[in-house]
Order: C-alpha cells, then structure tokens, then sequence
C-alpha cells in the first residue's frame, strides 16, 4: 500500500470570487495561493474552465495560466480543464504552444467534453450546434497540431508544432476512462464533485490502458475536497462555504462565495442535505489527525498516483492554511 508521502499532490482552482470581493481579487489571491504552493511543494496548479457562473472567474483559463506560471518559478501550471468542444483545437495548439514555449517543461492540458455551463451559454460559445462534436477526434485533433509539422503539411499551429505540453484526459463518466485508456494519457477523475463512478471508472482506465509514445503505464490523478484546519470543529465551520456553494449548485441558484456558518440547519432541508453530502462523499473535513486517517483510506482504496486537491474557504488566510496543513500531511512517511 502506498504512503501518503509516495503520492503527489496538487491544487485545483476555480479563481472563486467570495462575496465583498473583487474579481482582481480572485486574481491576485489565486497568484498567492500558487506562490506559496510552489513552496510547500505542490506538483501541479491547474485552473478550470467554466462560463457565466456566478462565483467563478476562471473563464479564460489559458490567460489565466499565463498569469500563474508567470508569477511562480518551478510548479507546473495547466488546465483542469478546458472544455476542447467549446474551441477550435487549433485555437487551443496555439495558445498552449505559446504557453509552452513562454514556460518549457511547465505546462500542461488537461481536456475535458462538458460545457462547463448552462445550455444557452454554451450556444453563445459553439455557435453551431447542429452537430455535437466527437471529443475523441478533437483530441487527436489537438494531438496532431502538437507533433512536428511536416512538409506537406497545410494547417500548422504556430507555435505549437513540437511544443511538449502534456495533454490528459478529464471526466466525471465512465466514458473519460475508456477515451484515457486507449489514447494512452494520464487519466484525472472528477472525484470532488461526482465519486458515483469514481471506482469503477479508475478500474476500467487501468484495466484497459494501452501504452503509448506519451505514457507507458496508466496514471490515475484524482479530484478531491479537502477542508483542513488546527481541530475538526474549526474544519467542520469552515466547510459550510463548501456546503453552501453545492446547495446553490443543485438549487440552481449560483452566487458569489459565501462565509462559514455556525450550522447549516437553517439553510437546507433534509433532502438537500443528503443530495449535498451525496455530491461530496469523498471529500475530508478535520483537524490533523482525522485529515491524514482519511487521505489515507482514500489512496489504501484507490491507489491513486497523485492527488487534485480543491479547498475553497471564504477567507484567503483559511484556505492559505488548509492547503499548508495538507503539504505538511502528505509529506509524512
């Protein structure tokens, strides 16, 4: 069984706009955050795209990286994900060779096939819609643009043509895995918002991985929610900004960050409750002793390779020392 000092472990961010806060804000904290990642060491800090969200202001996520990785020295910094049907891979060839050439060696892709919004916005993003396109093609697609070009060929991307940029599959569905598994790419499951199919999907990436000129053994990188404080009590407050934000998700009610409460009682019924604890059942609330107990039941079931860690607090102190604690946890032996 694996250490939890034996798995990597990195920082997934949605630039969360808390309430009272500005979007620069969001901005200049998501700088600090990585900054100080970089020192705990984190392996990777990867922004995710979505769209019209109250809340959430990573929806340029490739300018967003540049911002990141240029204010930082060796993390690796990359998209978790961006949603390849919403663009032209073209598009994304370029800008992430453009990234790749600004900072070698610290850029990766991760890709996934949702909108990451509602249906009406993602009109205003594909704009034709009269045929939903085959993720698959549009990774191999992408992939193409990533080799060197060729003498013959008429569509470069420029830069981009032998930029090495990582590219890895995402997904919440079992589907993901399948695609992962045959391309031979690193595989991130969405664990911390959907760990219905979590298992079954690790077992059918692993099961049917064909090694590949980019990968020779399957990689499984999983998402998780992760509240850490000094005691359980604080860390069980804390996570209520955590609570609040599924509430509103599943109310369809979005809305800026908002601040720890005492008790959620007040603010759901029983049923919402459930739904809520049901969308974050593999998600780790405590002080010290009860984090570390659960990070590692969760790597002794999974056997993951590395961790994507979320941690939203309203506070920037708090999630500041949440994701400390955690480096600070998954170094030891």
């Amino acid at each position: 069984m694996k250490t939890l000092s034996e798995v990597k472990y990195s920082i997934l961010d949605l630039a969360s706009i808390a309430q009272g806060k500005s979007i620069a804000d969001s901005f200049h904290n998501s700088l600090d955050l990585a900054r100080h990642a970089e020192q705990w060491g984190y392996n990777r800090y990867w922004l995710a795209e979505h769209h019209n969200l109250e809340g959430i202001a990573s929806a340029a996520t490739s300018v967003l990286i540049g911002y990141i990785a240029g204010g930082t020295k060796s993390i690796r910094v990359g998209s978790g994900g961006i949603m390849l049907p919403n663009h032209a891979p073209l598009v994304i060839a370029e800008q992430f060779g453009t990234l790749g050439t600004l900072y070698p060696g610290r850029i990766d892709l991760g890709l996934g096939r949702a909108p990451g919004t509602d249906g009406l916005t993602m009109r205003a993003l594909r704009r034709d819609l009269r045929r939903e396109p085959d993720f698959g093609e549009l990774v191999l697609e992408l992939q193409g643009y990533f080799k060197e070009s060729s003498a013959d060929q008429k569509v470069r991307a420029i830069p981009g043509a032998g930029v090495n940029v990582p590219l890895w599959i995402l997904g919440s569905s079992l589907y993901s895995a399948q695609l992962a598994a045959y391309l031979g790419l690193p595989y991130s499951f969405a664990g911390h918002f959907a760990p219905d199919e979590m298992m079954d999907a690790i077992k059918i990436y692993r099961a049917g991985f064909q090694a590949s000129e980019h990968l020779k053994k399957p990689y499984v990188m999983l998402g998780i929610q992760i509240v850490a404080a000094d005691t359980d009590q604080e860390a069980q407050r804390l996570s209520t900004t955590m609570m609040r934000r599924f509430l509103g998700i599943i109310r369809n009610q979005r809305v800026n960050m908002e601040p720890p409460v005492d008790s959620m009682a007040a603010y759901w019924t029983v049923a919402e409750e459930q739904l809520v604890k049901s969308r974050l059942a593999t998600s780790i609330i405590g002080g010290p002793e009860t984090v570390t107990r659960k990070l590692q039941e969760f790597i002794n079931a999974t056997q993951a390779d590395e961790l994507m860690i979320v941690s939203d607090q309203y506070n920037h102190s708090d999630r500041l020392r949440s994701f400390e604690l955690i480096s600070q946890l998954m170094k030891k032996t």
